[in-house]
């Protein structure tokens, strides 16, 4: 027997008012609503649906440990996901998007139980033209750079984890990646060109988000629509050469890297044409695997850079007391035994470093702009051993932009706020990778477009509760950020 909505009947009264965490959940008649689309309650999908990368931080490890769904749907189109929609808006049933969990806040833990929407089946090139790409967002990213390569183009960007995660998810949940010194962050106009979301409302709509109007879904943990397809730009392929250059010290790595991004934005004829700008300090360079002799207790930049602008890159490096010890492209470099140069930057140094030392933990400081290296020598001073540095240097806003994600030897959750606080005294900004909700992470005020949005689309707070201090408090008049 087959199950219409209609012929459902809910076993307790709904309500017109937003969701509040701890009410009643009818699943049997939701699953009933859905029938024909796969759905799983084992414990072990539940257990792989509410998996990602919080565990880098302890502090997350601890407060979400045994969040779960109660059901895991894996939709294989628009409809199914509308139907899906529809029935947690007639059931009063949360729900939490899922790509690969490749995120590392919890973006994918469900708070308070309900649907989790594995959006993984949705994973197909829908069309590939000159720049851009309309694709499902549960494509792997790696996938999507396949294909457009066999067009002679690639993605602008894509996080360490291209080969796992999903272009959904770091969208949803992403701000820059590899490619962001060439290309700027993922915000900036141009790199992100459609979003195609359905909303919870009753009855559920497709919306697409152009212009502007992107910034309504982009970096919302899925908190305010279910990100269904997207339009991404692409630019011409590169066969870039991944390059390791060491340095006496690691003031003499960061003064190069700045040289070399300023000549990346400023562009014209003095231009270097580099992907990825990553500088690390030795402390941090024994978690590496396969490079411990190659990189022989030195300082280093990690990087990709365009075959002809490799003269260039490698005279700044000679300026700057260096020399190049590894070259080649990222298939030789996997040949010969060694990581490419994107799994040496951003969080797969963090993941590098975990796999053998689960003392440590990390942070997300943005830098004051412009970059000042002394800065930095002046915090490794003050830090120690507590705090080990890498850098990425990045665009934003046309600007040269520099990140850092230090590994932190863990003590405790106050010595986490401490040294939060010590940065943001020398004018950084940090962006929390230790909590749960948007606004705390790295906004650090209300985004109105977004909440706006979630107000329209989500009228009853289904998606993600528990993850917008903005709504807990304005609209259900609750403390933001509780459990």
């Amino acid at each position: 027997m087959s199950f219409s909505d209609a012929q459902v009947s809910d076993s307790f009264d709904r309500s017109p008012l937003p969701y509040r965490r701890g009410e009643p959940l009818d699943l049997l008649a939701l699953q009933r609503s859905i029938e024909g689309i796969e759905t799983s309650a084992s414990m072990a999908s539940r257990e792989r649906a509410a998996a990602d990368f919080h565990w880098y931080s302890p502090v997350l490890a601890a407060a979400l440990a045994g969040r779960l769904p109660d059901l895991v749907v894996r939709p294989r189109s628009v409809e199914e996901v509308l139907r899906v929609a529809a029935a947690c808006v007639r059931h009063r049933v949360p729900l939490t998007v899922r790509g690969a969990g490749t995120g590392n806040y919890g973006q994918c833990v469900p708070l308070h139980g309900g649907i989790s929407l594995d959006m993984s089946a949705m994973n197909r090139v829908l069309e590939l033209a000159d720049g851009w790409a309309r694709v499902e967002a549960g494509i792997v990213m790696f996938d999507l750079n396949e294909a457009a390569r066999q067009t002679g183009q690639q993605l602008r960007m894509w996080p360490s984890t291209e080969r796992i995660a999903t272009l959904g998810g770091f969208i949803a949940g992403g701000h820059s990646g590899i490619g962001s010194i060439r290309h700027g962050v993922l915000a900036d106009p141009g790199n992100v060109r459609a979003l195609q979301v359905v909303t919870l409302e009753d009855p559920p709509r497709l919306v697409e988000l152009r212009g502007p109007d992107i910034q309504k879904a982009h970096h919302a943990y899925g908190t305010n629509g279910i990100l269904v397809a997207v339009d991404i730009a692409l630019t011409r392929a590169v066969d870039w050469q991944h390059v390791i250059a060491l340095f006496p010290d690691y003031p003499a790595a960061l003064q190069c890297a700045l040289r070399i991004g300023d000549r990346v934005c400023q562009g014209g004829n003095n231009a270097i044409d580099v992907f990825q700008l990553s500088t690390v300090e030795r402390r941090i360079t024994p978690y590496y695997d396969g490079l411990r002799e190659r990189l022989r207790d030195q300082d280093a930049i990690f990087a990709q850079v365009a075959p002809a602008s490799i003269e260039a890159f490698e005279a700044c490096v000679r300026q700057s007391g260096g020399n190049v010890a590894v070259r080649g492209t990222e298939s030789e470099l996997i040949a010969a035994g060694l990581p490419p140069a994107t799994e040496c930057a951003y969080n797969h140094t963090t993941l590098q470093a975990l796999k053998t030392d689960r003392g440590v933990t990390y942070l997300q400081v943005a830098y004051p702009v412009p970059f000042d290296p002394g800065l930095v020598a002046a915090q490794c001073e003050r830090f120690g051993d507590e705090v080990l540095m890498h850098h990425e240097f990045s665009q934003a806003g046309g600007a040269l932009t520099v990140f850092a994600l230090p590994l932190v030897r863990y003590f405790d959750e106050s010595q986490l706020r401490d040294l939060i606080t010590s940065f943001e005294a020398d004018g950084c900004l940090i962006f929390d990778p230790h909590t749960w909700v948007l606004e705390d992470g790295g906004m650090k005020q209300v985004d109105e477009l977004q909440l706006a949005f979630k107000r329209q689309a989500d009228p009853l707070g289904l998606m993600n509760p528990g993850k917008v201090r903005a709504w807990d408090e304005r609209v259900l008049g609750i403390p933001g950020g509780t459990l």
